[in-house]
């Protein structure tokens, strides 16, 4: 039981939030030029690619990825996580005891205590508690490389990701699909959409899923609703309003040990939490009403506004890490074991407004996007920990029993309340210097501010500041099929708290300096890039002020990269991803949680050297009936599985998998999938080698689905 009264959560009226936030943007709405005669051209609004402008991304000098929902309703994937994999420069990292997605992107992960950040149809996202995002409702995932801070802020130099969800369509059309698989696993999808009037489209898909796992124990229940409506105010002009809800319940799960190397010390599926914990429950709303108007000459002004909110509380049951308290290392297999209890609650307003479009200056092309958007973020975090002696509240590793007395007592070891604010503008000009010439300039002015109450302490602190991101690359068309370029830009992320002199620390900032190609050869398409990034003012321990952190530490990702999709001959299709990272710490620093050194030329943990995937699959017809069969493959090269041990190395793996459709009859179809297809054992992240999570076993999985 948690004795001490969790602190209010003071929640601001968010009605009067979003009217506060968005008012600067939405009195520019240039709805009242559609009045003006003559002005307007009758132009049916289409899928115009919000927050993108209109330059045409092969001419771009970024290297970006996109990862069709085809691609993955084929493996039947449902997580959002697993649709990552398909790219080999992002890396799985910290899931938070199973909770939610976490991910590096070029070697760089953010803040490995939280949720990764993602853009959802250009709004930032990511912020918040939403669990393991669910694919029923992705249209595409966008991995842009390199950082973004100069077009959407405060950004990893890794790179960004957007979602592009599915949006209303006037057709009528819908599928049903259900699904079960390894391990007591299964999930009811569907989706629907149609026109209610000529104006009116409306679109209803979500899913239910219950899972078991081949962890001991460990289960998950999750609910995941997204209606969206569409509105065509005229032949030029459209509202969108998309919903989102989510309710996930999961036991917290930090893995298994891992005692001299032996990465079978433990059986793979041993559990050694505390089933009596009880499910950890995650729930999530997310509101986002877009206005979308096209202009003569193909200019277009897009604006937005966005709401979400998410909480996660519960118990679990983690191994102790530090090494003089853990009775584990004294050989009887007993594992040392804090109770923990945490509370946590997020409340998100963004707004976004941009135009784009060209305009010619004597000889010169001018793609120009000009936007500013905002957001008030709201974040409460509540850590309560039982941290008894060595040897209490312990579990036998071997042969465990479970359903020990818990203890009475978790005391609050932090009680966070955030606020952070932010408004940016933001200027992007790509210029077509010549028939083969492309040049791009853009910056980004940001102002944020960011308050921080810790109550346990009753201590407040507050940052603020402006930084300026600029951006600049060069195209060289150097054939219909070969386009060269090279780019350069800089970002930062703030960060809380304060120094040991009660200053502010300063934010995170990076650079990166890219090199790549982009090849068109008949249906092939082709990127490769090199690149090196560099990011400073981590946070370290403060090597004069004992128990104070200051910004001191540098990491740098340097790597190659290639991605590649096509057509082999008629009907098979191939994708492959590859990429080279080394990672490093550029500077000594020393830990922050352990106060352990960190030398310079360390890797970043969890980020292999080398990764590659490859996805085949030959498509053919059956009676009359289309048929597809598939084999994908995933290399991950040993990389480091703890960041103050060097000597703990993840083993490197090979993953094969299978997968094949088949129409049965009109609007029916079925589908199996086989994962790990040769029961490979492997890890798939760690953060010390007590808190390491195994890899799932061979797996399989079959689907009918019915459309209409």
């Amino acid at each position: 039981m948690l004795l001490t009264a969790r602190p209010v959560f003071v929640k601001r009226s968010f009605i009067a939030r979003a009217c506060v936030i968005s008012a600067p943007l939405f009195v520019i709405s240039p709805v009242s030029l559609a009045a003006v005669p003559g002005q307007i051209e009758e132009v049916l609004v289409t899928s115009h690619q919000a927050y993108r402008g209109n330059a045409p991304s092969a001419e771009l000098p970024q290297a970006i990825q996109v990862i069709d929902q085809s691609v993955f309703s084929d493996r039947a994937i449902n997580r959002f996580q697993d649709v990552l994999d398909y790219s080999a420069s992002i890396s799985r990292q910290n899931d938070g005891g199973g909770l939610w997605d976490s991910f590096s992107l070029r070697g760089f992960p953010g803040n490995e205590n939280m949720p990764s950040n993602y853009l959802i149809n250009g709004f930032n996202a990511g912020r918040g508690f939403s669990g393991h995002r669910d694919t029923s409702n992705i249209e595409q995932v966008e991995i842009l490389k390199g950082p973004g801070s100069a077009l959407y802020g405060r950004s990893e130099p890794g790179g960004t990701i957007n979602i592009i969800t599915r949006k209303p369509e006037f057709a009528q059309e819908g599928y049903v699909k259900v699904t079960g698989g390894s391990f007591d696993q299964y999930r009811l999808e569907g989706d629907y959409t149609t026109g209610v009037t000529d104006k009116l489209a409306l679109r209803i898909n979500g899913a239910v899923q219950d899972f078991k796992s081949y962890r001991d124990y460990v289960e998950s229940d999750k609910q995941v609703f997204t209606p969206s409506i569409k509105y065509l105010l005229d032949n030029n002009a459209s509202l969108l309003y998309e919903a989102e809800y989510l309710k996930q319940d999961q036991l917290f799960d930090r893995g298994y040990v891992v005692l001299n190397n032996d990465f079978e010390t433990v059986p793979r599926s041993r559990y050694l939490g505390e089933p009596g914990d009880g499910l950890t429950r995650i729930s999530a709303t997310g509101h986002q009403l877009t206005y979308q108007q096209t202009f003569a000459n193909d200019w277009t002004f897009t604006s937005g506004i966005g709401y979400r909110e998410s909480e996660l509380n519960g118990f679990s049951s983690d191994a102790e890490l530090a090494r003089g308290r853990q009775s584990l290392y004294d050989g009887a297999g007993l594992l040392t074991r804090q109770r923990r209890y945490r509370d946590y609650e997020s409340e998100d307003v963004s707004v976004r407004a941009e135009v784009s479009g060209s305009l010619t200056t004597g000889s010169f092309t001018h793609n120009l996007m000009l936007g500013i958007d905002a957001y008030d973020y709201d974040l409460f975090t509540l850590l309560g920990r039982y941290r008894g002696a060595k040897g209490s509240y312990a579990l036998d590793i071997y042969h465990p029993e479970y359903g020990v007395a818990q203890p009475g007592v978790v005391n609050p070891l932090y009680a966070n309340q955030e606020t952070q604010k932010a408004v940016g503008i933001y200027l992007q000009d790509q210029v077509v210097l010549s028939s083969r010439w492309r040049a791009l300039l853009g910056a980004r002015l940001d102002d944020y501010e960011q308050k921080i109450h810790e109550q346990v302490t009753n201590q407040f602190n507050a940052a603020k500041d402006s930084r300026v991101s600029p951006r600049a690359g060069l195209v060289f068309l150097a054939a219909p099929w070969l386009n060269i370029y090279t780019s350069y830009s800089e970002g930062f992320v703030p960060q809380s708290g304060t120094d040991a002199y009660g200053r502010a620390f300063a934010p995170e900032e990076s650079k990166s300096i890219e090199l790549g190609a982009k090849i068109f050869v008949s249906d092939w398409q082709v990127t490769a890039a090199i690149f090196d990034a560099e990011k400073t003012n981590m946070l370290t321990t403060d090597p004069v002020n004992a128990g104070f952190s200051a910004a001191l530490g540098k990491a740098g990702s340097t790597g190659f990269e290639l991605d590649a999709s096509g057509n082999i001959t008629d009907g098979l299709s191939i994708i492959i991803s590859y990429a080279y990272l080394d990672t490093r710490s550029l500077t000594d620093s020393v830990n922050i949680d352990w106060g352990v050194l960190v030398p310079e030329g360390s890797p970043l943990v969890n980020v292999p050297d080398h990764s590659l995937m490859l996805s085949l699959k030959q498509s053919f017809s059956i009676a009359q009936r289309n048929t597809s069969v598939g084999v994908r493959t995933r290399y991950i090269s040993s990389r480091l599985g703890d960041t103050v041990n060097p000597d703990y190395r993840l083993p490197s793996y090979t993953l094969v998998s299978l997968f094949g459709d088949m129409g049965i009859t009109r609007g029916v179809s079925a589908e199996l999938v086989v994962d790990n297809l040769f029961d490979e054992v492997y890890v798939y992240n760690s953060y010390s080698p007590l808190w390491t999570l195994p890899g799932e076993p061979r797996a399989v999985r079959a689907s009918v689905k019915f459309e209409f």
